[in-house]
């Protein structure tokens, strides 16, 4: 069931103005929120709309009583077929290009961009024709640079769109026969006013390139307005269904209507669609299986307009504000900076320090931190030890330094991995004990422990025979037997494998014992 709340009784009753906050606060707490609008946004930047009493259906009838029999006729695709209805059509939208082109925007627009700048806004959808929307910001559909580039046909780039112009746009002209779309300009404006269309330059350059060939000429079309009338199809109505798809798959949780009587079928279509999904949003179930509970700020569809909606939005409209939309705009701006004042904070960060006069400038920013933090390591420098983190700081003067104790796990870690100090206390311990053993080793034997034991053999005197030294023996030698002598001999064979064994062998038959190496 909708419920109408008057915007010019906010100081009335206070169940009025409760409700009327609630909302303001549902627009601060949203972050996902479609936008739609009609002319009623630009009724206040001297721009009529179309259904009203001083409207521009009732100015078309009564400017030309005698060639249109409603005002909504001259809207139509129909009015190409007669000469007569086409030219006024093309007198009177000269006229309104040029009230438009006077025109500035208005604080509802501003608000949609506010929405867009602190990243609540999916997108906006509207049925006007003027243009108002990018003069703020906001990117529309019909500009040039919201499209692709190429010979095939142009495509829109999605997430630069902002604004998505359901109606066309009157700063454009289109070519009725190739569709080539151009600014409108001056000289369009000149032939428009004296009911006539001028001829496409496209066509005539390709034209006239043929002729220069001998060829055929080409047929010429005619320039008219950009903008999309009734039973009509839209030249970008497939991309904006694939973007009105997109929108839905994100989940908005509230849905702004404001400045239009919802009555062509398109825009009724859309609106239901996107209110089925925002009141839906907050519901379902957890992962657990228990049902959510929709908080009271969630789903909510909000219209805004001066006269109140039709019987068949009364299940999907929440809230109707009757009154201006700029009225209640800046309402909820008023509303918004009380009850959340940190949205509106604005981090300042230093420019440039202007000397002369001592004071520094500033520009504000707007800082986000998105993806992972930065390391604090430096990647570029490898096998750097860390700085001691109490020797970092250096000491004070006037204060005696303060040694703080580590605990066992923030060890401070030596240069050596392999320190006698702040090992573990086996490891001390197996320190001190070959420490030990080496101070009792007789120096005269501590070679022993670097000698080759395969190439020495120990004599009764504790000398040893190295390999260069040759000394008299003084003890039985255990001597090899011949038939180790000659199986080490003898050649291995080749697939089997087996490791060298070396021995030093005795020969008593000269004096002194000579070994030879096998």
């Amino acid at each position: 069931m909708t419920i109408s709340l008057p915007l010019d009784a906010v100081s009335g009753e206070s169940s009025t103005r409760r409700a009327l906050s609630d909302i303001s606060l549902a627009v601060a707490k949203s972050k996902k929120i479609i936008v739609v609008t009609g002319a009623g946004i630009s009724c206040s930047c001297g721009i009529p709309d179309f259904r009203s009493s001083d409207g521009l259906y009732s100015l078309v009838k009564q400017r030309y009583p005698d060639i249109v029999l409603k005002g909504r006729d001259l809207f139509d695709a129909s009015l190409f077929r007669d000469s007569a209805s086409t030219s006024v059509f093309y007198t009177f939208i000269s006229q309104l290009k040029r009230s438009i082109d006077a025109a500035t925007p208005a604080p509802t627009h501003r608000f949609i961009q506010t929405l867009d700048a602190k990243q609540k806004l999916v997108r906006s959808y509207t049925q006007n024709i003027d243009g108002l929307e990018e003069r703020v910001g906001l990117r529309g559909s019909s500009s040039q640079q919201a499209k692709t580039s190429g010979k095939k046909k142009s495509k829109l780039k999605v997430k630069e769109v902002r604004n998505v112009q359901l109606h066309g746009d009157i700063h454009r002209v289109r070519c009725t026969l190739c569709s080539a779309e151009m600014p409108c300009t001056e000289e369009h404006l000149h032939s428009f006013e004296n009911g006539k269309a001028p001829n496409c330059p496209e066509c005539i350059s390709r034209s006239e390139a043929r002729v220069a060939r001998s060829a055929r000429a080409l047929k010429i079309g005619t320039l008219r307005p950009a903008i999309v009338l009734y039973d009509e199809p839209h030249p970008l109505g497939d991309d904006i269904g694939a973007i009105q798809t997109m929108d839905i798959a994100r989940k908005p949780d509230m849905l702004i209507i404001m400045g239009t009587s919802l009555k062509v079928h398109g825009l009724k279509k859309l609106v239901k669609d996107f209110a089925k999904v925002v009141h839906a949003t907050g519901t379902g179930t957890t992962p657990s299986g228990t049902p959510k509970v929709q908080k009271s700020w969630q789903g909510k569809v909000i219209f805004v307009n001066k006269t109140p909606p039709g019987s068949e939005w009364s299940d999907i409209i929440d809230c109707h504000v009757a009154g201006e939309t700029d009225a209640w705009v800046d309402k909820v701006l008023e509303d918004w900076k009380k009850m959340r004042p940190s949205d509106w904070e604005i981090q300042q960060t230093l420019d440039h320090t202007d000397e002369s006069n001592g004071f520094k400038a500033v520009k504000e920013t707007a800082t986000k931190t998105k993806g992972k933090a930065a390391s604090k390591w430096n990647l570029n420098v490898e096998n750097v030890p860390p700085e001691d983190p109490f020797l970092s700081q250096p000491a004070s003067p006037s204060k005696k330094p303060v040694s703080v104790p580590s605990s066992p796990t923030k060890r401070r870690q030596s240069v050596s991995h392999y320190s006698d100090v702040e090992s573990s206390p086996r490891k001390r311990r197996d320190i001190a004990r070959i420490a030990d053993g080496m101070d009792r080793l007789d120096m005269s034997d501590r070679r022993i422990l670097f000698a080759d034991a395969t190439n020495a053999a120990k004599n009764t005197g504790g000398d040893d025979l190295l390999m260069d030294e040759l000394q008299p023996p003084k003890a039985k030698v255990r001597r090899a037997s011949a038939s180790v002598v000659s199986r080490e001999c003898k050649p291995r064979p080749r697939n089997v494998a087996k490791s060298r064994v070396e021995m030093w062998v005795e020969i008593p038959k000269k004096p002194s014992s000579i070994h030879s190496r096998l």
